[in-house]
């Protein structure tokens, strides 16, 4: 009998639709393997590209896993699955919204309760605070976690910075300035190579047994830990709750007084980046001879449960 795969994503400028077909190229030529693409559709289509205080308004939102509706799956609900491969983006170090509302819903519990799944995140480079709250909402639905896998943009995060907004917001991904800013994006490299993790799962998947929750990825360098950015990360998750908090509390997105306060959490925002941000890497740095145990614990954890 053959194995089936659902294959649930959400790609809002077609990045992470090459991410998810090159990664299932390799098992759409399995004849052991049944695949099913479930696209999430929200009721009222984001846009793209961004307009600017619309990109922002949506933060208190997505970062409160308070997302949009979504219109019900196309897939069938009746029959189990063998793996479920769910694809997503990073907004502001959470899932987007989409992918949250999915996992709140009850077709999610139906479908991934008791089932393995392998995540696949396309995005910037911080992903670990979303990953942590894609890891919250399957334990709480009952599904096990067995792989995940990251891809990112391979530049500087100071030019990223520039050039992830930039694209966000005209919908262009460069380069810019004559080339003195990299074009946005994951590299079509890595997402060529991307194929290697549906090689393995061909491989593997036909003759696993149901119970089976070891990774299917390690060795294969599925997700790649920079330490500098774990700090960083967690002090923007706690501004981005704080401030959400306070914008939620002003009204709903696109009221008068929400946006104006919106304002000055951006010029907060771009503050944070551009002093705490850079001080706190400085400090790790220092401290990481005297840190390296704790350093190599955190890399482990969120390596987990693919590796490094």
């Amino acid at each position: 009998m053959n194995k089936r795969i659902l294959v649930i994503y959400y790609s809002q400028t077609g990045q992470l639709s090459d991410v998810v077909r090159s990664i299932t190229a390799p098992l759409q030529q399995s004849a052991d393997i049944e695949l099913v693409f479930e696209c999430l559709r929200p009721l009222k289509p984001y846009p793209f590209p961004w307009p600017f205080l619309s990109f922002f308004d949506h933060f208190p939102e997505t970062v409160h896993d308070q997302p949009q509706p979504i219109a019900p799956l196309a897939s069938p609900l009746d029959q189990p699955y063998d793996l479920v491969i769910l694809a997503y983006t990073v907004w502001f170090l959470s899932p987007a919204q989409p992918v949250t509302a999915f996992l709140q819903s009850n077709e999610a519990k139906q479908l991934l309760h008791n089932t393995p799944v392998i995540t696949v995140i396309a995005c910037r480079n911080m992903w670990l605070m979303a990953q942590e709250k894609m890891k919250q909402h399957l334990k709480r639905i009952g599904a096990r976690l067995i792989d995940n896998i990251v891809l990112t943009d391979p530049t500087h995060s100071a030019a990223t910075f520039i050039s992830t907004p930039l694209w966000m917001l005209t919908g262009k991904k460069g380069p810019f300035l004559n080339g003195l800013i990299p074009a946005a994006g994951v590299s079509p490299t890595a997402i060529k190579n991307a194929s290697r993790f549906g090689d393995a799962i061909a491989q593997q998947l036909p003759t696993r047994a149901v119970e089976d929750n070891r990774p299917i990825l390690r060795n294969l360098g599925a997700v790649n830990i920079s330490e500098r950015l774990i700090a960083s990360e967690r002090i923007a998750i706690r501004s981005f709750r704080l401030w959400g908090t306070l914008l939620r509390a002003l009204g709903k997105p696109g009221t008068l007084l929400r946006r104006a306060v919106l304002v000055l959490y951006i010029i907060f925002l771009l503050t944070l980046i551009l002093t705490v941000v850079p001080v706190s890497a400085v400090l790790k740095r220092l401290f990481a001879p005297l840190m390296k145990k704790r350093i190599a614990a955190q890399r482990q954890y969120f390596a987990a449960p693919s590796g490094e």
